[in-house]
């Protein structure tokens, strides 16, 4: 048996669609609230509750899982209680093996979202189950809201300045979870997972112009102006703040890679800025 956590969201959504495809039958989808995943359920895939915060739900939604995708939780500055809640309640369920959803380059990264997951890494080297850490760059999409907003204002902003991005199409990491969790190799291991091809804030900028015709420059601001617009424009401080900074951290390389790991695993390129720009403006 094959189990996800945050099975209702966009991720684990996808993951599910591909692991279904390879295990009909053996698939577990972990949810906070089954009544808001019930479309989920199928002759491949059952529900069962799993709230983070709610340890006594875990052990019986864990019972006879072998392996287990944790999808790192949503809430920043909560994610290490809850993370080690589930690792726990794993090893009283006695699962084998635990793909985890860290950030690329976690060990050396500066940015305030490495912390969390550097540290549920720890949790899960001293658990003594065997791991996977699915060390996941930046998703493509995380850009819809820069693009949506060039097309409106006339300009890209942001203050990650000459950094390259090593993006992939979500879809492409949930095709790697999925892989690594049917996978035959149960050893544990670090996987940096990074797109194919890397790109600047001056590149989304320039490919945006090419594509509509128009001209959309690449402005560049320090970090605390880029927080601050961002907060102007409507945005939580605390959600702008880490924004700012994942984009400050972008600009010394910190998501970067040049690892070809994610494509060699899914066995195709992985999705392309052009090609994620294009689909954004077909729709």
């Amino acid at each position: 048996m094959i189990a996800v956590t945050g099975a209702n969201g966009q991720l684990g959504r996808l993951v599910l669609k591909h692991l279904a495809g390879r295990l009909p039958g053996m698939v577990r989808a972990l949810v906070r609230t089954p009544a808001r995943a019930a479309d989920l359920a199928s002759d491949a895939v059952e529900i069962a509750e799993a709230d983070y915060d709610r340890p006594r739900t875990l052990v019986p939604a864990l019972a006879g899982v072998e392996r287990l995708l944790l999808v790192s939780g949503s809430e920043i500055g909560r994610r290490v209680p809850q993370h080690a809640a589930v690792i726990t309640a794993a090893k009283t369920a006695g699962v084998r093996f635990i793909a985890y959803t860290s950030l690329l380059n976690a060990p050396t990264s500066t940015l305030a979202l490495a912390r969390e997951h550097v540290e549920t890494e720890a949790l899960l080297a001293g658990s003594g189950i065997a791991h996977a850490l699915l060390r996941n760059g930046w998703y493509i999409e995380n850009y819809d809201a820069t693009i949506a907003s060039a097309l409106t204002h006339g300009a890209v902003v942001g203050a990650s300045g000459d950094g390259r991005i090593s993006t992939a199409g979500r879809d492409d990491y949930a095709v790697a979870a999925a892989t690594v969790l049917a996978g035959d190799d149960l050893s544990t291991r670090a996987l940096e997972l990074a797109g194919d091809t890397a790109f600047s804030l001056a590149d989304l900028a320039a490919e945006l112009s090419r594509r509509t015709g128009r001209m959309i420059p690449f402005t560049n601001l320090a970090e605390a102006d880029y927080a601050a617009l961002l907060v102007s424009s409507g945005l939580p401080k605390p959600f702008a703040e880490i924004l700012a900074d994942s984009d400050r951290g972008a600009a010394r390389g910190d998501l970067f890679s040049d690892s070809t790991t994610l494509s060699t695993l899914i066995g195709r390129p992985t999705k392309t800025l052009a090609d994620h720009i294009a689909g954004t403006l077909s729709r």
